[in-house]
């Protein structure tokens, strides 16, 4: 069975369509859906859905650390409110991990929009792809017991998707599925130029590779892309 982890903050508007392509999978699954306080309704839409519902804090981390604490499949898929999953991608994670060769994986990836950023950063993606690089975007899935032997999810304030991508391949290989790509929202590119986001990228990577605490990389992304907005609109 596959274990579906949600984290959502005010994803209402987002997870029926979600929850309901998932629920049409004939692949033996669950749905954890873990919400970090919304005000919108998410956890009750949610369960009027089918999913379970957890509460907890901690930033995105934390809910995929709480989420994939009461997973009782043997195969968890971590699944971002806003990426669009392909049908039948359950049965596609399943196929592709029947023989044992792989310890898990993710998706190959398209951020939705036309402006020319997101072609680049398409292709981006998918060349970085080739050296074991992939963020929670593309919908990272691994074995359960590989999860449980690398130290499972590290409930870090901020690039807890980059530290399990990479113990993930240091743990055997991966693959990264190509048939059907998961479709992703461009929406905190939006308003923001491509050179402050490109640093904002660099500079992020570089702190986290010195050791600078998640809690402080959170607090200087959060300060970054505020101050690239309001730039952007003077």
């Amino acid at each position: 069975m596959i274990s579906v982890i949600i984290p959502v903050h005010n994803e209402a508007g987002r997870l029926e369509e979600l929850i309901g392509g998932l629920r049409a999978e004939t692949t033996a699954h669950e749905i954890i859906v873990v919400d970090g306080a919304s005000q919108d309704g998410s956890a009750d839409l949610a369960r009027s859905l089918g999913a379970t519902v957890l509460a907890s804090g901690g930033g995105r981390g934390g809910q995929l650390a709480a989420g994939a604490s009461q997973a009782s499949g043997d195969v968890i898929l971590f699944l971002h409110a806003d990426t669009g999953f392909p049908q039948d991608g359950l049965a596609l994670i399943e196929a592709k991990l029947a023989d044992g060769k792989f310890g898990g994986g993710n998706f190959a990836i398209r951020f939705e929009g036309t402006r020319l950023f997101i072609r680049v950063l398409n292709r981006f993606y998918a060349w970085f792809r080739r050296y074991g690089l992939y963020y929670g975007d593309s919908a990272i899935f691994v074995r359960r017991e590989i999860l449980d032997a690398i130290g499972g999810i590290r409930p870090l304030a901020l690039m807890e998707d980059y530290d399990l991508s990479r113990r993930l391949e240091k743990a055997g290989a991966t693959v990264c599925i190509q048939e059907k790509p998961v479709f992703t929202s461009s929406r905190r590119f939006e308003g923001r130029s491509a050179i402050a986001i490109v640093w904002e990228w660099l500079y992020i990577h570089a702190l986290y590779h010195l050791g600078v605490a998640p809690e402080r990389l959170a607090r200087i992304y959060d300060s970054s892309r505020e101050t690239s907005m309001k730039q952007e609109l003077r």
